[in-house]
């Protein structure tokens, strides 16, 4: 029971896929213009996540090593495909129109074929159900609330309601160069709090090892 709580939980904090992994960095800064758009772009990736975790838990054993990858992007496509299709015929049309070709594209978003290869592949169907249901809920918390300070700066609306009437907005945050800044903001925040909390315990805070200065070698590559 714990095992099954920590999966769950991993996805929405401790592994958050956009704010300690960094995936799906692509989808997480293109749609989320709005606070609709970006939770009804979270909510299909978790549709996808869920479905393909347990699908390939279910038929790990029977999928040959070598080919492993491919039998996982067919059996992504095919929940993509039903998602999209669903949308399509349920959601307005505005909403799919502007999502676009992310949609879609969610078949190769590293953190379904991430989840697949790390955990669905290697685990049971009910820790690979929870890991899915986690990880795509952490993804769509963090693009709804990305999706909404975006659009209450840029336009003082949330849910296309409006929350300050003659709003001047700031422009810069409907274009890719404001979701840059706003999920810069974020990742300050997460690592200033993360600081905080290991002064406190009376220690000492360390980054992750691929984010460490000792591993990165950018600062030394000539001009």
């Amino acid at each position: 029971m714990l095992n099954a709580l920590k999966t769950l939980l991993n996805g929405i904090w401790k592994e958050n896929p956009v704010l300690v992994l960094l995936l799906g960095m692509c989808p997480t800064l293109a749609t989320s213009s709005s606070a609709k758009n970006a939770i009804y772009m979270g909510l299909a990736t978790t549709c996808v996540l869920v479905g393909s975790n347990l699908v390939i838990s279910l038929l790990k054993s029977l999928i040959p090593d070598k080919v492993r990858i491919p039998c996982f992007i067919v059996v992504i496509a095919t929940f993509v495909t039903i998602v999209q299709f669903l949308m399509e015929a349920y959601a307005p049309p505005a909403l799919v129109k502007s999502l676009g070709i992310y949609l879609p594209l969610i078949t190769v978003n590293c953190i379904v074929l991430g989840r697949a290869e790390a955990f669905a592949s290697k685990h049971g169907p009910g820790l690979a159900l929870l890991d899915g249901i986690g990880m795509g809920l952490g993804f769509t918390l963090v693009l709804t609330l990305l999706g909404a300070v975006r659009e209450f700066i840029a336009a003082g609306t949330l849910f296309e309601l409006s929350v300050v009437p003659r709003w001047q907005g700031f422009s810069l945050l409907k274009f890719a160069p404001g979701a840059f800044m706003v999920l810069g903001v974020f990742l300050a925040l997460l690592n200033a709090a993360k600081i905080r909390a290991a002064r406190k315990a009376g220690g000492r805070y360390e980054p992750p090892a691929e984010l460490n200065c000792a591993t990165c070698h950018i600062c030394h590559i000539k001009k």
